[in-house]
C-alpha cells in the first residue's frame, strides 16, 4: 500500500511561523511534522509516499533530499502554481496512487490511530473510502447511519446541510480526523476537476458507493495546525 501526505496548504493558522517556512517543516520537540508523519507511515509498512507541495515547495524538496529520502521512495506532486485542495491534490497524484488502496494523511495531524487496524476494517467493508472520525466539537461534520455509512454533511456555523441517504434514521455527526483510506476505484468516479474538496466527491458518491467511518474515540489525536495545540505538544508530546 502507498500513501499520500497532504502538505501543500498555506498553514494560515500557524502564522507567523508559516510566513517563513511551510507547515510541513514546523517542529515539535525538534522533529518536523513531515518527519513525524513519514515515520508513522513507515511503522505501518509504507515504503512509497507522494507529497504534494505548494507553500515554500523548494524547502520541502530540499529537506527530503537532505534526509536521503528517509530510506523509502518519496515522490513530489507539484502544486506550486495552483493549490488544488484535497480532492484536486489526490486526483493530480493519480499517476502514483492508481494501482492499489492508499492512505491519505494530512500533514498537520498527529495521532496514535492504528492505521493497520483502519486498513483491515476498510478492506473488510469493501469500501470505496474509509475516513477516520471521532466524536468531538467542530464546525463541520460528516453524517453517518447506524452502520457507519456516510449519508451526508453539515456545517453548524452556516447551517448548510447535505443529506443523500438515510433520512429514515437519526444520523450520527462525527468530525473528520485528517486520515483516510481510498480504493483506486475513486479515480474512475471523480468527475470533478481542478481545485475541489474530496468531501464534495464523497457526498456525491455516498448514495451509490460504500464510504465508511472508522471511529477512533479512544485514540490520542491532535490537530497541530493551531498555535495553541502546537505549543501544548511542544511541552507535553509523548506519542
Amino acid at each position: 500500500m502507498k500513501a499520500m501526505i497532504l502538505a501543500a496548504g498555506l498553514g494560515t493558522r500557524l502564522r507567523p511561523i508559516t510566513d517563513k517556512i511551510p507547515k510541513a517543516l514546523v517542529t515539535i520537540k525538534n522533529k518536523t511534522l513531515l518527519e513525524i508523519t513519514i515515520e508513522k507511515l513507515k511503522k505501518t509498512g509504507i515504503r512509497e509516499i507522494v507529497i504534494n507541495v505548494h507553500h515554500f515547495p523548494d524547502l520541502i524538496i530540499n529537506y527530503i533530499k537532505q534526509n536521503k529520502y528517509f530510506n523509502i521512495r518519496i515522490e513530489i506532486s507539484n502544486e506550486r502554481n495552483n493549490l488544488l485542495d484535497t480532492g484536486g491534490g489526490i486526483k493530480k497524484a493519480e499517476w502514483f496512487l492508481r494501482n492499489d488502496d492508499f492512505i491519505v494523511h494530512n500533514i498537520d495531524i498527529i495521532s496514535d490511530i492504528d492505521i493497520i487496524q483502519m486498513y483491515e476494517f476498510h478492506k473488510s467493508q469493501n469500501a470505496l473510502a474509509t475516513v477516520a472520525v471521532k466524536n468531538r466539537e467542530t464546525q463541520r461534520y460528516f453524517l453517518f447511519d447506524d452502520e457507519m455509512n456516510l449519508c451526508g454533511w453539515k456545517n453548524i456555523k452556516t447551517n448548510e446541510i447535505k443529506i443523500v441517504k438515510g433520512t429514515e434514521t437519526k444520523l450520527i455527526p462525527l468530525a473528520y480526523s485528517g486520515i483516510q483510506i481510498l480504493s483506486p476505484k475513486i479515480f474512475d468516479l471523480m468527475t470533478e476537476s481542478g481545485k475541489f474538496s474530496i468531501v464534495d466527491t464523497y457526498i456525491r458518491l455516498a448514495q451509490s458507493c460504500t464510504i465508511k467511518a472508522f471511529r477512533h474515540d479512544d485514540f490520542q489525536w491532535y490537530d497541530v495546525g493551531k498555535i495553541d495545540v502546537l505549543n501544548y505538544l511542544n511541552r507535553n508530546w509523548n506519542l
